[in-house]
């Protein structure tokens, strides 16, 4: 079984609009989903789950859109912080935090703090993230260092470009799965995911339920990962 699956949670807007809802009451049912998500991955041998909440590129939605959404975010994190460390669930955020509310930044970081000493779960939630911003930081970051002479270009290798990058204390996925139908990968976990197994469903994220989820793991247990080698 997979230890570490990231989930592009698609499909939150369509779900809403076959019912003739707003898109935000799709963003609503989608955010009781991850706790059921959440709630079930422990069980199925899952220790960590990376989903990705919001990308640099989902500014280009209308202002209502993005502003219902940094409100949820907000309330996701009061309302489910007791129950998320009372359940042993470790929350911490990867992206670019600099452009979220001041608001919503010191949530995130008290969340981080009260949950850090859980291990049951490890729940990693991509907020104002994009695979090619963070490359991007992380170059940053090694070119100052190698600036102010601490690092040479020569020392720069996978493992200190790996150790730069926003997810440097976690494992990479071993499965990556997007809901709704879409066949892309939007931007997500670019370096992480070399060597991630895809799963793609055509189920809408508000309907993606932890049966569902289970079955995936089943099919993904049967899969050779040969990581580039060839078996003798």
């Amino acid at each position: 079984m997979p230890l570490h699956v990231a989930i592009i949670m698609d499909g939150n807007g369509r779900w809403a609009r076959n019912r003739g809802w707003p898109r935000l009451v799709g963003h609503r049912r989608g955010a009781e989903r991850v706790k059921q998500i959440v709630k079930a991955c422990p069980d199925l041998g899952v220790s960590h789950l990376t989903i990705y909440a919001f990308s640099t590129e989902n500014w280009k939605r209308s202002t209502e859109e993005v502003l219902g959404l940094m409100t949820l975010f907000s309330r996701y994190i009061e309302r489910e912080a007791e129950g998320l460390n009372a359940e042993g669930v470790r929350m911490r955020f990867i992206g670019d935090r600099a452009p979220l509310d001041g608001r919503l930044r010191r949530l995130m970081d008290g969340i981080e703090a009260r949950t850090c000493g859980n291990d049951r779960l490890n729940l990693t939630v991509a907020i104002n993230y994009g695979g090619r911003n963070e490359l991007m930081r992380a170059a940053r970051k090694l070119a100052e260092a190698a600036a102010q002479g601490v690092l040479t270009p020569e020392a720069i290798t996978e493992e200190t470009l790996a150790a730069a990058l926003d997810t440097a204390d976690l494992p990479d996925p071993d499965l990556v799965i997007r809901t709704s139908g879409e066949t892309r990968i939007s931007n997500y976990l670019l370096w992480q995911s070399a060597y991630a197994e895809y799963e793609f469903t055509g189920t809408l994220w508000p309907d993606f339920s932890p049966a569902e989820l289970g079955t995936i793991l089943d099919r993904f247990a049967l899969r050779d990962r040969r990581f580039g080698a060839v078996k003798a």
